[in-house]
This record gives C-alpha cells, sequence and structure tokens, in this order.
C-alpha cells in the first residue's frame, strides 16, 4: 500500500458538508492556450457551497492551472469562470473582489522571508481589507491557533519546517477570511513525516465547512474528505465522481491506469 493511503483514516469520519445548491463556482466551456499549446481543453464545472472537491492526475494534465484560472493567476482565453456570481474577464476590479474572497496555498509556501510569522498573517487584511492592525493581530492569532502553532508567531519562515511553513500559509489565506480555499499540491514540498500535520489541518478546514477545491496526490487524503474527485488528463475531466465510486469502480482506463499507478507506488 501507498504510504499515502495510511496517513488518514478511513473516509467514516468525516461527514460530507456540501449543500446543493446554487454553485459557487461555475466553469463552462473553459479553454486556455499557452501559444499554440492547448493546456486546458473545454472545462465544465460546478462547485456548490461548502463542497470539497479533489482534483487528480498525471503531472502534466493541466490540474493547477485549471485552479489557479479560478482567481485569475491565469487567464482563460474562452469560456467563463464564474466565482460567487461574479464572472472573471479582464475587469481588473472583478479580478480584485474575487481574490479577496478566494485564498489560495501554493506548493511552495510564498511566505515573506523578512516578516514574521504574525506580520506575514496580517499584511492582507492590512492592505487589502484595511484592517487595523490590533484587530488583524488577534485575526492572525485566531488562525495560527487554528493550525496549532500560535508560539511560531514572532518567529521568521525560515527559522520553522516545512510544514510549520504550509501552516502558516494556510493561516494566511484564512486570515482573509475567504469563501473559497484553493490548494495546489500543498504538500508535495515536504518531506513524508511533515505531510500527515498540513493535511490533518486540510481535515480540520473542511470539517468547518470551507468550499475546497485540493489539487493532490493525496488520495488518503481524497477518500476521507472529498464529495467529489476529479480526474484530469491532457487538459480534460475525464471522469468525476463520489470517493466510493471514483476509487472502487473508476469508468474510464485512464482513470484505472492512473489510480493503479499511483496507489501500487
Amino acid at each position: 500500500m501507498n504510504q499515502e493511503t495510511e496517513l488518514i483514516q478511513p473516509p467514516a469520519q468525516v461527514a460530507s458538508k456540501a449543500v446543493k445548491g446554487e454553485a459557487i463556482i461555475k466553469v463552462i466551456d473553459m479553454h486556455k492556450w499557452y501559444e499554440q499549446f492547448h493546456v486546458l481543453r473545454g472545462l465544465n464545472l460546478e462547485v456548490s457551497k461548502g463542497e470539497r472537491i479533489v482534483i487528480c492526475g498525471p503531472s502534466g494534465s493541466g490540474k493547477s492551472t485549471f485552479i489557479r484560472c479560478i482567481n485569475r493567476l491565469e487567464e482563460h482565453q474562452r469560456g467563463q469562470i464564474i466565482v460567487d456570481g461574479i464572472e472573471l474577464t479582464d475587469d481588473l476590479r472583478n479580478i480584485d473582489t474575487i481574490r479577496r474572497e478566494v485564498g489560495m496555498v501554493f506548493q511552495h509556501f510564498n511566505l515573506f522571508p523578512h516578516l514574521t510569522v504574525l506580520e506575514n498573517c496580517c499584511l492582507a487584511p492590512i492592505w487589502v481589507r484595511k484592517t487595523p492592525r490590533k484587530e488583524a493581530e488577534q485575526i492572525a492569532m485566531k488562525y495560527l491557533e487554528r493550525v496549532k502553532i500560535p508560539d511560531q508567531a514572532k518567529k521568521y519562515p525560515g527559522q520553522l519546517s516545512g510544514g510549520q511553513q504550509q501552516r502558516v500559509a494556510i493561516a494566511r489565506s484564512l486570515c482573509m477570511n475567504p469563501k473559497i480555499m484553493l490548494f495546489d499540491e500543498p504538500t508535495s514540498a515536504l518531506d513524508p513525516e511533515m505531510i500527515k500535520e498540513v493535511l490533518d489541518v486540510m481535515i480540520e478546514l473542511a470539517e468547518s465547512g470551507m468550499t475546497m477545491l485540493c489539487v493532490t496526490h493525496e488520495m488518503g487524503f481524497a477518500k476521507t474528505v472529498a464529495d467529489r474527485v476529479i480526474f484530469m488528463d491532457q487538459g480534460e475531466i475525464v471522469e468525476q465522481g463520489i470517493p466510493k465510486e471514483f476509487f472502487g469502480n473508476p469508468r474510464e482506463a485512464r482513470t484505472r491506469q492512473f489510480l493503479q499507478q499511483i496507489l501500487n507506488h
């Protein structure tokens, strides 16, 4: 059995919080090119408020590009992306509005090394939401407690382990009180012993009802947390379904091949 599938207890422990109703994210026939390379091809997806989606697939399948389009870190050339009722276009005001409501955690933390943990967490609320510094610090401490590292607040990122830095990155995103969290392979840069501490924080976040889209190869996490698992290959959504069906009885040959490779790795 793959080590990652042993990190987390069976999926029964996390109850679904997804509320089927008005979609908070709608992707309609979305395409993206890098010059001549057609990286995303006709993607269609609706995500309900509170739904937790795991996106998996081989390297180069377009997973990270896809979620980066959802907060306009990447620009799509055709189709529609509508987040919380606002369509993402070239309108900078709409982009700014969406980015205030969509938190993102990257593979490589992206913390400012010259700022303390507390200062990293306070920066966006102070500058973007115009939160008074004292209030921003109180919010930051609340979320540092939530990710179980309040004692690291005065330290600099370079003094922390990789797992601690990623937990700071999660807390920093939560300080903006986002409606949606995007995770782009948040554990892939971590040593194996640090992966579980980050996944535990993400499981707790999922239990709170946060709308989440997570690109990851951690299939144990997908089985435990996801309301829906999406498999991408060559820029397309090949298959999607609830974890029990997705892992137990995948319909597509490409999905079966991928799962066989990753679960037996």
